[in-house]
Order: structure tokens, then sequence, then C-alpha cells
């Protein structure tokens, strides 16, 4: 085997691990909801983008009313029941943040016309269970509000923009259905789909990873034998200057 091939191999090894590794920390599934009141005959009313650890892998518009799957991920986990369920969700989440446009009030500043919505729905999973939860809302590209779903604490970013936080707190079954999405369903959602990544990352040994292994294991004992013919030199010489 070629130096070069024995180096590709142990950069395999090494890009394996380093993946293991990043499976024991927090991850995060977020589901980016555009939503407007209006749109021109053959557009999307309602976008969404959803990635998982920031790696996105799936898109769904309303236009074509399907969510389609993106990146490796996305077509590894494109026929599970969780994909079924995440797609009937974002379906039904569309319509209902459609609803609440009709409430969203502007500052006088802001410019005329529907606004448009714009919902990050986000989760984190550290240690086998939903360890954040959050919606970010923005209008019109501006961050509005942020609510921690787990604690039900609202932050107000731009005092201007009126509406939401209101319709959260008069519709309790509005806010118990975005509630249970991100801290339940998300969760579920997220935790079902790494395992998945978990088997993209670590696949089956094959022939080249065990030869790779040995190599590694071969050059680690030789590297051990080094060691221990210097101690003994250091001995002898030691031995025989006394």
């Amino acid at each position: 085997m070629s130096l070069a091939r024995t180096a590709d191999h142990l950069l395999l090894i090494l890009l394996l691990i380093e993946a293991r590794k990043t499976l024991g920390n927090a991850h995060s599934l977020c589901l980016d909801l555009t939503v407007k009141s209006q749109s021109r005959p053959g557009q999307p009313w309602c976008q969404v983008q959803g990635s998982v650890d920031t790696k996105p892998f799936l898109q769904y518009d309303s236009a074509s009313n399907k969510v389609k799957p993106l990146g490796f991920l996305g077509k590894e986990v494109n026929d599970t029941k969780a994909w079924t369920e995440i797609s009937q969700t974002l379906v039904e989440a569309g319509k209902e943040l459609r609803m609440v446009l009709p409430v969203i009030k502007l500052d006088e500043n802001e410019t005329r016309g529907p606004p448009t919505l714009q919902v990050k729905l986000c989760c984190q999973r550290e240690a086998e269970q939903c360890s954040g939860a959050s919606l970010h809302f923005s209008l019109n590209g501006r961050t509005a509000l942020l609510l921690d779903t787990m604690s039900i604490t609202w932050t107000v970013i731009d005092p201007g923009a009126t509406g939401i936080k209101e319709e959260w707190e008069n519709n309790q079954e509005l806010a118990e259905y975005f509630r249970t999405i991100s801290t339940g369903d998300c969760s579920y959602w997220l935790r079902e789909f790494l395992k998945h990544w978990e088997k993209m990352l670590v696949p089956e040994p094959t022939e080249s990873l065990i030869m790779a292994a040995d190599i590694s294991q071969s050059a680690s004992i030789r590297l051990d034998s080094c060691i221990i013919l210097l101690i003994i030199t250091q001995l002898v010489l030691i031995a025989s200057s006394s």
C-alpha cells in the first residue's frame, strides 16, 4: 500500500473519531418558516427549510405542497415515520401562522402593505433529553420577539411590532400547539434523525478501514518498541558509567 493511500485511510479514521465525538454533544433541529398573507399566482405563501446542526435536510413550499429532502441526511430519513409526521406538521403550522398575520401591527415607520412573518422554531437535545426550545419571530426580516417555550419567557426585541405576543397570550390553543411542537415533537424528530445520522457517520467496517486500523496499530507497536529500546539503552549507559 502506498504512503498516500495509508495517509488517506488514517485521515478517514480520524474524521470518524471526531464525528463520534460530536454525537455526544448537544444537537439542534430548526425549522425556518416564512409566511405571507398574500402571494402572486403560482408563488408560495409559505416556505420552510429544516436543518439539523445547521445542515439543511428538508425544504417545503405551499405552491407544490411537497416536502423535499436535502443532502445526505434528508435522503436517508425521507421514508421514516418522523419524516411523515414533520411533513404533516409543516403544512398545519403554516396555516396556523397565516391566521396570525392579520393581528400583527407595525409602527408607522414600517413600509405599508401586508407583513411577512418569519418564525424560526428550534429545539436542542443533550444527554438524551430536550435541553432547550424556542420560537424566534421576525417581521419583514427584522427580529421582533423571542419566546423560550420551555419557560414561556418572552423577550421583546422590536417594541414597534405588536400583535404576536398578545395573540399568543390570548389564544391558549395556539400557544399550546406550538409549545408542544417545539418541546415535544421537535425533540422526538431530532432524536430519530440522529439515529440515522449516526449510522451515516459510522459505517460498517470495510477491508480498507480494517487495514488502516492494522497499520495504525502496527505503527503504535513499533513506536512503543522504539521507546522501550531507548530506555534499555539509557539504562545500559548509566550502568556502564557507574
